[in-house]
């Protein structure tokens, strides 16, 4: 049983997802008018920024992904001898059924199966954990990111940031993710991404739905 598929998830969506609040979170400085004052709807002035990009392209977003597909690697590596075993043994089980007394047989089936079933959970914790791994390294990230998009809107008198992916058409010069990720690499180059167990509450939601 390989969990590959699992690296390319986590590295693209759970790295692509978790910064939304904290890249579009407007400040209150930004979001409120003066005391008082009735309320006018303030003239747009728009940037834009690429969030997927500024994942991708960034040194720290390069680093989640890379240190994902090492751990995948050595999940499989560690789980690859078990793996192989439960195999074998039941290839040789169904070669015994034929000539197995009926209770004998149901023993063993039910025995196998309770292996097999105690092994997707390891395979699966683990999957968890690289994932919630993940996730805690992204708060950091959020940290870091959330408050330089912030100041990017800031320096430049910004009311109003729109994702990339949502604009078919725009003039020059309202594309931030250049800047946003040279800033983020001179922060925040890289984050250490830890094999953690979720909490029991996230863990049962984690689990894949039967």
């Amino acid at each position: 049983m390989k969990i590959s598929t699992f690296a390319s998830r986590s590295a693209s969506a759970a790295t692509g997802l978790a910064l939304a609040m904290a890249l579009f979170a407007v400040p209150p400085a930004l979001a409120q008018g003066k005391p008082g004052a009735a309320p006018q709807a303030p003239v747009p002035k728009i940037l834009v920024i690429d969030r997927q990009a500024l994942l991708r392209q960034s040194k720290v977003g390069q680093s989640i992904a890379q240190q994902v597909q090492a751990l995948t690697r050595s999940a499989e590596s560690e789980l690859k001898g078990e793996n192989e075993a439960l195999r074998k043994e039941g290839s040789a089980l169904q070669q015994q059924v034929a000539i197995l007394a009926p209770d004998v047989k149901a023993q063993k089936i039910k025995a196998f199966e309770a292996k097999q079933a105690a092994f997707q959970q390891k395979v699966q914790l683990r999957q968890n954990q690289i994932r919630y791994g993940v996730a805690m390294a992204q708060r950091q990230v959020e940290s870091v990111a959330g408050p330089i998009v912030q100041g990017l809107m800031v320096q430049r008198g910004a009311n109003l940031m729109l994702d990339r992916q949502a604009i078919v058409v725009g003039a020059p010069g309202l594309d931030v993710t250049p800047d946003a990720i040279k800033l983020l690499d001179q922060k925040l180059p890289t984050v250490k991404v830890q094999l953690a167990t979720p909490p029991a509450d996230l863990l049962n939601q984690m689990q894949p739905q039967r």
